[in-house]
């Protein structure tokens, strides 16, 4: 506010931390002012924090007592006197003035209906400066707001006074779920509008919509620590302990659309006698088929079956016909859309496809009539690829086989025999092509009914696991052939050259296979067929696993219509689509896979922290060394304070000394 040059003896008015401070001026110079306010402090106050200045002075004072009696006298007398002040009735009265911009000793005198003294003045601003929903002070005027100006503040000061209270009810329901045991239940409507809001903030920080409000709640309840909600939020029920979070963090879907569960009930309905009534689907339930998988799988997606055919080897690779099911446009495709791959943790699998049809009828269970895509692959005695024919088909699985079942009878099962030859021939010729093995440990994690991790390794290169390996490589190898051939868009599966070779084809060293891995060129996704060079292929595809793979599951409705000759179902342009999506979807759904695989590594560990370990030295720098713990298959790095530093494919000890699953975080020490 600008004012002429004010006297010693004036009683004027300023704010400080928002409050109206009254002060009585006893010296006076062109920009600042020295007073004694209403507290009995001397402040030197520049006159631009003035508000308001009396426009007579003061009664002379004896001393600086009664100064100060007489400045809170003052201040009493103007509280008193906003009492009788109605903004909202002064504001409708200006509204209909032709200016909104006023002099406070206008509104002062129209508010009283007499002569604007000091102490009504004051009272008046005062009042302004309380309650800003109709007036503002700016500059020594006062300005009006319009009506649309007071709607939008009305909204704010109730959005505010909503927010006070969620605050102060939010650190009450905090308080009391530590409090308590086990779960603080029930909740009313605001105390789980707070907790959705503590969950919010756990998962996305400050990118939370509500991260403001989530840390007053926490500050007002007195929780600081970084994992204080989330002990909270398991305390009051809302999550289970080991919840998954970053499936949540992902916010990755985990229920279907009503539509989607409706579309998979009817499905149900159909039974298995209409597909005998499709002319094109060919009935091959005369067939000795199998499936091979692990002992806990549900959904079966592929089967095998071979004869021997005048000295050659029809093999048939029987995929679950998921398209016959899942049409784009429909509810189930545009669920698979959104997920682009069924998803598998330690503590259970969120399925790509409901369990109606995933683990129903879409899943080729041992006795059970099923609609698949066969794949018949006739292979010389050398393994050659003589003929492929592919199919709509009707099969019904005669043998439901665990990898461990067929290991065992691998050498006297007439048909595991045959595969098992031609599956050593159809691994050379890769080989020869240029094609790594590198076999790896499976690394299986069970979570006992207490939350505790167990980790065993199992081979993935035994007899019956590489049977099956190899013939889904053939069918999707063949399934890619079959759409390139015919100048059809579709997703193929590709790898660059490799420059850098540690191994040389079957090579079953962990070191060199490891140091290979870490050298391979990225597989990418396209819409025309090139070489895979680490399979040792000239086309690749998937094709093997529809129910849980949205890749497979377009490539199928691809290949379904080229054998019963129609159109393309899918143009170049949408292929090219479906390839940003799946990658997308992929990685996303890849990356939290590998998170929660390593928090239960870390909970692992941390039952074992201080017990030495084996670890295997993958390569060492200056300053770090980068190690593979041999029991769980997990990547370490140490500090290069050992000395002399491990030789490269040495195998040393070391401890975790510090393990937090929440953090993510593990430090190891030699």
């Amino acid at each position: 506010m600008s004012f002429s040059f004010i006297s010693s003896g004036k009683l004027i008015e300023y704010l400080d931390n928002g409050r109206f401070i009254c002060g009585y001026v006893t010296d006076s110079q062109p920009k600042r002012v020295r007073l004694l306010n209403q507290n009995g402090r001397e402040v030197n106050l520049p006159v631009s924090r003035i508000v308001h200045c009396s426009q007579a002075s003061a009664p002379g004072a004896a001393d600086r007592e009664s100064l100060i009696r007489l400045l809170q006298d003052t201040t009493e007398k103007r509280h008193t006197l906003m009492q009788n002040i109605d903004l909202q009735m002064l504001w409708e009265l200006a509204c209909e003035e032709s200016t909104d911009t006023f002099d406070p000793h206008f509104l002062t005198e129209l508010m009283f209906g007499q002569v604007a003294d000091d102490d009504r003045v004051s009272a008046f601003l005062r009042s302004v400066f309380k309650d800003k929903l109709f007036f503002k002070y700016r500059e020594g005027k006062i300005q009006v707001h319009s009506p649309e100006k007071v709607e939008q503040l009305r909204l704010q000061q109730e959005r505010e006074a909503r927010k006070q209270e969620v605050v102060a009810q939010g650190s009450r329901l905090l308080k009391r779920i530590d409090q308590q045991e086990s779960g603080a239940e029930p909740f009313s409507e605001t105390e789980d509008e707070v907790l959705t809001i503590l969950q919010e903030y756990y998962l996305h920080g400050s990118e939370a919509d509500r991260a403001e409000m989530a840390r007053e709640i926490l500050k007002e309840a007195g929780f600081t620590k970084p994992h204080d909600p989330y002990h909270l939020l398991i305390k009051a029920g809302v999550w289970p302990r080991n919840v998954n979070l970053p499936l949540l963090k992902h916010n990755l879907p985990i229920s279907f659309s009503t539509e989607a569960r409706q579309q998979a009930e009817a499905i149900l309905q159909y039974g298995s006698d209409s597909l005998f009534n499709d002319p094109a689907r060919v009935d091959l339930t005369r067939l000795n088929t199998m499936t091979i998988d692990g002992a806990t799988t549900l959904d079966f997606d592929d089967a095998l079956s071979i004869e021997e055919q005048k000295g050659n080897y029809l093999v048939g690779v029987h995929i679950s016909d998921v398209a016959h099911y899942v049409r784009p446009g429909d509810p189930l495709f545009q669920e698979a859309l959104q997920r682009g791959t069924s998803l598998y943790f330690p503590e259970g699998q969120i399925p790509m496809l409901p369990r109606h049809l995933s683990q129903g009828v879409c899943s080729l269970i041992q006795g059970e009539t099923r609609a698949t895509l066969s794949h018949l692959i006739l292979l010389s005695p050398e393994a050659e690829v003589l003929k492929t024919q592919i199919v709509p088909s009707i099969i019904r699985v005669a043998r439901r086989l665990t990898y461990e079942d067929a290991d065992t009878m691998i050498d006297s099962d007439p048909d595991l025999r045959l595969f098992n030859m031609l599956r050593k021939k159809l691994q050379q010729r890769r080989i020869e092509a240029g094609a790594l093995l590198l076999p790896f440990p499976d690394v299986n994690i069970y979570v006992d009914p207490q939350g505790k991790a167990h980790v065993s390794l199992g081979k993935t290169d035994t007899p019956a696991r590489t049977i099956i390996s190899e013939m889904m490589i053939l069918a999707n190898t063949e399934a890619a052939r079959f759409v390139s051939d015919r100048m059809a868009p579709g997703l193929f599966r590709s790898q660059g050259r490799i420059t850098k070779r540690f191994v040389q084809g079957d090579d079953d060293d962990l070191f060199l296979n490891t140091m290979q891995r870490k050298h391979l060129p990225r597989s990418e996704l396209t819409t025309e067929a090139r070489p895979h060079s680490g399979l040792g292929v000239g086309f690749y595809t998937t094709v093997t696993s529809p129910i849980r793979r949205l890749l497979d599951l377009v490539m199928q409705h691809q290949i379904n219509h080229l054998v019963r000759r129609r159109s393309t179902c899918f143009t170049e342009d949408m292929c090219k689509d479906f390839t940003s999506i799946i990658s997308r979807t992929v990685a996303t759904a890849n990356n939290v896979k590998q998170q929660r695989h390593r928090y239960w590594l870390l909970k692992y560990l941390e039952e074992r922290k201080d017990s030495y370990m084996d670890a295997l030295v993958i390569e060492t720098g200056p300053k770090r060394v980068n190690l593979l713990l041999t029991d769980i298959i997990m990547d370490i790095d140490l500090p290069a304070t050992r000395m002399p530093l491990p030789e490269p494919g040495n195998h040393v000890k070391v401890r975790p000394v510090k393990v937090d699953p929440l953090d993510n975080s593990v430090r190891f020490d030699w």
